[in-house]
């Protein structure tokens, strides 16, 4: 069931490739660049440039080189470190994620430079992917590097969902929230995104450079109240907001910004295009299959109990499906932190899992990051089963402690069953199967 499991998820990940991506989207005929029913005559603009940011960011820019050839102007990209590849024309700069670095920043800055130098008859084309709010990094007027670090980890270690996190770090930034767009006004512009966010929100993927901004400051001191961490952030990131709630410092771009007729913003590949991918590869494994859902959020622990309690109804009654079956879920789950180990959501995701199924048999449970890298680490997730708290035991390893201890990593390593990929360059958040024999 462990190679099984591999090759599904191998499957789902070459339905995302960015590459594939972009050559799904994007065609070039003579002179004529075609996307999403609309047609851009290349031979018209004066310059065509490529910006972005993202962990798959670097193949998507090769694959515009290799579409666009010399009508090429130039462009730069902030990709994670070891993501990034050898281009012609395009910078590429890497930098530090999911925390943000002086690199991130450096780059950001170039790309603000060309974009501000761009003119009527310019074309520039934006590639966002997973990764893309920590490494387009700008800072706002008043706020440091550090005060946006420390917000960060303030923010994804309270349990709030991305889409509240990306609401935050919008109002604290130069570039996001559609101030991306903003700068290149003046241009047509195009956006391909690869979604990592639940319902593909554009204007959460990569907190949405170049897509109107539905929320608001208030909405952000909202956040904070909530998580009960308005006292944890720096006190500039919480005057800031207070500011911008009282109307002293200018909201986000709005929809009826006119300067959003000239842009093209589509996703491009998501986490149900994998899913869909998935399910035909367990089908020819000969699985009987069903996706749960391609949106599922909430606590990772609790999740994962009803995952075990679906594996465990199919093995009593053959509901929702009989063997062998494959259960297919995806989304992004959240950790509230609250321990000091090492891990990530699919690695707790997981231990949770095999807690509550100690001693089932037949059942192998997976999750993993579609990017390659779970939390803070170097595996991408890990598989459990009905036996993975005893053979934790016999190592003298407690289970539970390491899970209340968010300390998921140095279990799985020492079982060897981690799940390592390394750097996959997509992400469209998780996929999570159970495997029923």
């Amino acid at each position: 069931m462990r190679e099984d499991a591999l090759a599904i998820f191998n499957a789902a990940l070459q339905a995302v490739a960015p590459a594939t991506a972009v050559k799904r989207s994007l065609k070039l005929n003579q002179d004529k660049l075609e996307i999403a029913g609309r047609s851009y005559d290349v031979s018209k603009f004066r310059n065509i440039f490529v910006v972005g940011a993202g962990k798959a960011t670097a193949p998507m820019a090769q694959v515009i080189e290799e579409i666009l050839g010399p009508r090429l102007s130039g462009g730069v990209i902030n990709v994670k470190y070891r993501h990034g590849l050898a281009l012609r024309k395009i910078k590429v700069i890497e930098a530090a994620h999911p925390i943000p670095d002086d690199a991130g920043v450096l780059g950001t800055q170039e790309i603000v430079r060309l974009l501000e130098g761009t003119k009527e008859g310019d074309l520039v084309i934006g590639l966002f992917s997973g990764g893309a709010s920590p490494l387009l990094i700008f800072p706002a007027e008043d706020l440091t590097l550090k005060d946006k670090q420390e917000t960060t980890r303030v923010l994804l270690n309270c349990g709030a969902t991305i889409h509240e996190i990306n609401a935050v770090r919008k109002h604290l930034s130069r570039v996001k929230g559609g101030r991306l767009a903003r700068l290149a006004r003046r241009a047509a512009l195009i956006g391909l995104f690869l979604s990592d966010v639940i319902g593909d929100d554009l204007a959460s993927i990569g907190s949405g450079p170049t897509v109107p901004d539905p929320t608001t400051f208030a909405d952000c001191l909202g956040v904070l109240e909530r998580y009960g961490v308005r006292d944890d952030v720096p006190p500039a990131v919480a005057r800031l907001l207070e500011r911008g709630a009282r109307g002293e410092v200018e909201e986000t771009p709005k929809p009826n910004d006119e300067f959003f007729a000239r842009i093209l913003n589509r996703v491009i590949a998501n986490n149900a295009l994998a899913l869909a991918a998935a399910r035909r590869r367990a089908k020819e494994l000969g699985y009987r299959d069903l996706i749960l859902s391609s949106s599922i959020d909430g606590e990772t622990k609790d999740v994962a109990k009803v995952h075990v309690a679906l594996a465990r109804e199919i093995l009593a009654t053959g509901n929702p499906i009989e063997r062998p079956a494959c259960l297919l879920s995806g989304g992004e789950t959240t950790v509230t932190v609250k321990g000091n180990g090492k891990g990530g959501r699919n690695q707790e995701f997981a231990l949770a899992a095999a807690l509550a199924m100690k001693g089932m048999e037949s059942v192998l449970i997976f999750s993993a990051g579609t990017d390659g890298t779970d939390g803070p680490t170097d595996a991408a997730g890990a598989f459990a089963d009905g036996t993975t708290v005893e053979r934790a035991r016999r190592k003298g390893i407690d289970a539970e402690s390491h899970l209340l201890q968010n300390n998921s990593y140095p279990l799985f390593e020492s079982l060897g069953d981690l799940v390592m990929t390394g750097p996959t360059r997509t992400n469209v958040m998780d996929l999570r199967l159970v495997l029923v024999s």
